[in-house]
């Protein structure tokens, strides 16, 4: 199991959410494979931490669908497959537009010039082809919405669900387009409305989007 000796710790953290942050964003990226076979032990040495701390973070893993722990054998990586995409957005659409729709009973217009910025940038991120930078723009966007609905536990789930679309996207399950930041927009301008119904749909629409991209892709393959 090789392990990169070059990456920044983070600060100001707990042993066991440092390694799970760390071992969440190699096994996103693919530095671990799927299927590959974890090492509680090294990973405990890379890390500079104990193999409680390890044991933990992989508890927490296994929970949200990045390892599968089978006792007396191992844990190894769960695999992943492009078509998770039809499975994983669907319900990160719905808790996207739940917490919309709370949002825009709550958003003001200082906030909401704030996310016309970042979609800005993120439509400069498509055009110019920096699609991992998009990615993480769009996912910003969302996010400082779910941030203001303020429900811990929509929050919590989103996260989980945003970590598997990342991991899709190294996986070559996600596109992205112009057009998302055209439907980012029309929810800003949902908000400036107050209209919390149509801002929930647009949301909804604009995180599945990338379902309609999938089967576009696959039909032009065949």
């Amino acid at each position: 199991m090789p392990i990169p000796n070059n990456f920044s710790a983070p600060t100001r953290t707990t042993a066991k959410n440092r390694a799970y942050s760390q071992i969440l964003e190699w096994i996103i990226d693919g530095t671990l494979h799927p299927k590959e076979k974890l090492n509680d032990a090294d990973l405990a040495q890379a890390l500079g931490v104990s193999r409680t701390p390890i044991r933990e973070a992989l508890q927490m893993l296994s929970f949200q669908g990045f390892v599968e722990m089978f006792p007396g054998v191992g844990t190894l990586v769960t695999s992943v497959k492009e078509e998770d995409v039809c499975e994983i957005l669907p319900p990160l659409g719905a808790l996207q537009a739940l917490a919309t729709e709370i949002a825009a009973e709550k958003i003001d217009q200082e906030t909401i010039d704030s996310l016309r910025e970042l979609n800005q940038e993120f439509a400069h991120a498509v055009k110019t082809g920096n699609s991992f930078k998009g990615l993480k723009l769009d996912e910003e966007f969302h996010r400082k919405i779910v941030e203001i609905a303020d429900n811990s536990y929509i929050a919590s789930t989103v996260s989980t669900l945003q970590s598997h679309v990342f991991r899709l996207y190294f996986h070559n399950s996600i596109i992205l387009t112009s057009k998302s930041s055209d439907e980012h927009e029309a929810i800003l301008k949902a908000f400036e409305k107050k209209d919390k119904a149509e801002a929930a749909r647009l949301a909804k629409i604009n995180i599945t989007m990338a379902i309609d991209l999938y089967y576009q892709k696959q039909n032009s393959q065949e």
